[in-house]
């Protein structure tokens, strides 16, 4: 959809794939300093276009659930980056889930004045793609919102985004569309997942933007919209995963394949095969989100070095991490009381293993922050000895063997993350030969 011969990063790679290019996007969706700087090694290490997006419930104006604001996310990432040595030009940051998500409790003329603050927050930060997302109901709205009340509010908010840049000095930013979007934070249950996005929806949902954005006079914003969001048949919950079937999403790849310069993007990636990545990439879902799972491995890093705290270190030492996560999971509930059904031992299983990996929410917790620091501080101070690393961190251990990765906790946690991470990094590869055989080796360490 862009002419233009000055294109963002985003835009070439976009670009690029529309040429017939084995070239996609990975999207990292968390504020994680731990996930994000693997994510950064993992980017040097492929040359690829690091992109990093907030949700609208982690970063808003009033702070959402970090408590950062768009701007102090932004200065956040690039603070990690400077550390990292992570060049600012591979950089690109985005909004996910912008619109009235976060105040659907109010009217609607309320919340869209939110959402309308929220993105122009977004975009005078420097945020560049923005997804658009009025897909959700509010107080006093139908209970069926339809495509062109949907669509509508998008284009407000868009004439709301394209201001914000102008009056801040910067590149106009890129746009996501869609109408089928998964429940921001993942599914409390697969059978809620919907079904593969039909060729006709899309084409409808295509049709009403164009027209909202259009009798709005943003045509060059429009030309500006890369991708919109479809159900492809991918999702998960807090024990099972939904498969991609490239069978059950032939047609609406064949869809968009029509469409010049735009591209699927893909939400709930997470756990999918890297076979499947690469696949979904090459039908055109070009854009693929993760989250969840980066912070399961984080979380699974975590409790194998609490593993190891056991054998090295005296119990009143020790950090006990695990029992102050859960104990503050349990104190405050929200997060995860919804998505976890079943008796308390169920949920407590659940807290501890689910998929959905609802105890990304707690690691900001001011006593599960300093567990982990305790943790960390206990295990640096000592020599990891190899047996406990086979046992606990198998992976990691045959990296630390050929004097390719250090025993710290910083570089087997970011490594255990890292490893999730260079399966994205992998299947959006520009070059389809080093992608396909950068998959068949793909066990080597990249962090």
């Amino acid at each position: 959809m862009n002419n233009n011969a000055s294109l963002s990063p985003i835009q070439q790679v976009v670009a690029a794939h529309r040429r017939g290019e084995a070239a996609g996007l990975y999207s990292v969706c968390c504020s994680h300093p731990t996930v994000l700087r693997a994510a950064m090694r993992v980017a040097a290490s492929y040359g690829s276009v690091l992109l990093v997006e907030a949700t609208s419930n982690q970063v808003d104006q009033f702070g959402g659930y970090t408590g950062m604001t768009p701007q102090v996310f932004r200065d956040y990432v690039h603070q990690l980056a400077r550390e990292q040595g992570f060049p600012l030009e591979q950089l690109v940051l985005g909004g996910d889930h912008l619109g009235p998500n976060a105040w659907q409790g109010l009217d609607a003329a309320s919340a869209m004045q939110h959402a309308e603050t929220l993105i122009a927050a977004y975009v005078a930060a420097g945020f560049h793609k923005i997804h658009l997302d009025c897909s959700m109901r509010c107080a006093d709205d139908p209970s069926y919102l339809s495509d062109e009340i949907i669509a509508e509010r998008s284009a407000r908010l868009c004439t709301v985004a394209e201001q914000a840049a102008q009056q801040a000095g910067l590149p106009p930013p890129v746009y996501v569309i869609g109408t089928e979007v998964p429940i921001p934070g993942g599914e409390a249950n697969l059978a809620q997942a919907g079904a593969v996005t039909s060729p006709v929806a899309a084409r409808r949902t295509l049709d009403v933007h164009c027209k909202a954005f259009l009798d709005r006079k943003l045509n060059a914003a429009w030309r500006r919209v890369i991708a919109m969001v479809v159900q492809p048949g991918v999702d998960f919950d807090h024990s099972h995963i939904q498969h991609y079937d490239a069978a059950q999403a032939a047609e609406l790849s064949d869809f968009i394949a029509g469409q010049p310069g735009i591209v699927f993007e893909a939400h709930s990636t997470d756990y999918q095969q890297e076979a499947a990545l690469h696949r979904m990439v090459r039908d055109h879902f070009a854009i693929l989100k993760v989250g969840p799972a980066a912070t399961f491995a984080l979380r699974e890093g975590l409790m194998a070095l609490c593993r190891i705290e056991e054998e090295l270190v005296p119990a009143g030492q020790a950090s006990r991490l695990m029992q102050v996560l859960d104990e503050a999971m349990q104190a405050e509930p929200r997060h995860w009381h919804k998505h976890y059904p079943g008796s308390i031992a169920e949920q407590r299983l659940l807290r501890r293993y689910g998929l959905s990996d609802r105890c990304r929410y707690y690691w900001g917790e001011p006593q599960v922050a300093a567990a982990v620091e305790k943790l960390c501080a206990n295990l640096d101070a000592r020599e990891i000895p190899l047996a406990l690393l086979s046992q606990h961190l198998p992976e990691q251990y045959l990296e630390v063997l050929q004097g390719q990765l250090a025993t710290t906790t910083s570089a087997l946690l970011e490594h255990k993350v890292g490893r999730i991470l260079g399966q994205y990094a992998r299947a959006c590869c520009r070059n389809a030969a080093d992608s396909e055989a950068a998959a068949a080796g793909s066990a080597a360490a990249i962090c």
